[in-house]
C-alpha cells in the first residue's frame, strides 16, 4: 500500500532541490557567463574598425559563440561544459526522483533520500570542478579578442563576469545544502509519529 508522507522538512527538500536544479539549467543554458566587446590587438585592425560604419563598431556583446562542441574556444571551456552538464542532468533527476518520495521512501530497502542527497553531493562536486575550469580557458584567442591582450587563465581583463557565472555558483553551493537537507527529511519521514499513523492506517500522513 501507498503511504503518502509529507513533512515540512521533506517538502522543503524536494521544492528546493526542483529550484536548484532549474536554476543551474537556466544558467547552463545562458550566454552571459563572460561579457565584453571586440577589441583588436593591432594598430592596423583598430583602424579598420574605425572605418566600420556606424553600428557595426564597438557594441556590447556576449561571446565568443560556437556552432559545435569543437568550435568552443579552449578544451579548459570543453572540459567545463561536460562536468557542467554532468553536474546539471545528476541535478535534473534528483528533482524528478523528490517528487516519487511522496509515495516511496525507500529504494531496496534503501532510504531514497539519502541516496538523493548523496547523487545531490556528487553533482555538486562536478559543478564545482566546472566551475573551475571555466575560468582557466580564459587565455584562449577568442576571449583575448573580447576581453585585451592582458587576458590570462583566472584574469579576466576587460570582461566582466556575468550573472549565469554567478548563478551557477549558488546553484552549486545550494546543491550541497540540498544534500544536508535530504537527511533531515529522511528523519522526518521516519519519524515514531509517522510510524504509528501507518499502523493506524492512514494512507495520507501530514506532519508539521
Amino acid at each position: 500500500m501507498c503511504h503518502v508522507i509529507v513533512t515540512c522538512r521533506s517538502m522543503l527538500w524536494t521544492l528546493f532541490s526542483i529550484m536548484v536544479a532549474f536554476a543551474e539549467l537556466i544558467a547552463f543554458m545562458s550566454p552571459d557567463w563572460l561579457q565584453g566587446f571586440p577589441r583588436p590587438r593591432s594598430a592596423v585592425a583598430e583602424a579598420a574598425l574605425a572605418e566600420r560604419p556606424r553600428g557595426q563598431g564597438r557594441g556590447a556583446t556576449c561571446g565568443p559563440y560556437a556552432h559545435s562542441f569543437g568550435e568552443v574556444a579552449s578544451a579548459f571551456w570543453q572540459a567545463a561544459m561536460l562536468f557542467l552538464a554532468a553536474g546539471t542532468l545528476v541535478l535534473g533527476c534528483v528533482a524528478c526522483m523528490s517528487v516519487f518520495t511522496l509515495c516511496f521512501q525507500s529504494i531496496l530497502r534503501k532510504s531514497i533520500f539519502n541516496i538523493c542527497g548523496l547523487l545531490q553531493a556528487i553533482a555538486g562536486l562536478l559543478l564545482m570542478v566546472g566551475l573551475m575550469l571555466y575560468p582557466a580557458g580564459w587565455g584562449s584567442d577568442k576571449v583575448l579578442d573580447y576581453c585585451g591582450a592582458e587576458a590570462s587563465p583566472f584574469r579576466p581583463a576587460q570582461c566582466s563576469l556575468g550573472w549565469a557565472f554567478y548563478a551557477a555558483i549558488g546553484g552549486t553551493l545550494a546543491a550541497f545544502l540540498c544534500a544536508v537537507l535530504s537527511a533531515q527529511a529522511e528523519v522526518a519521514t521516519s519519524s515514531d509519529k509517522v510510524q504509528e499513523e501507518i499502523e493506524e492506517g492512514k494512507s495520507l500522513i501530514c506532519l508539521v
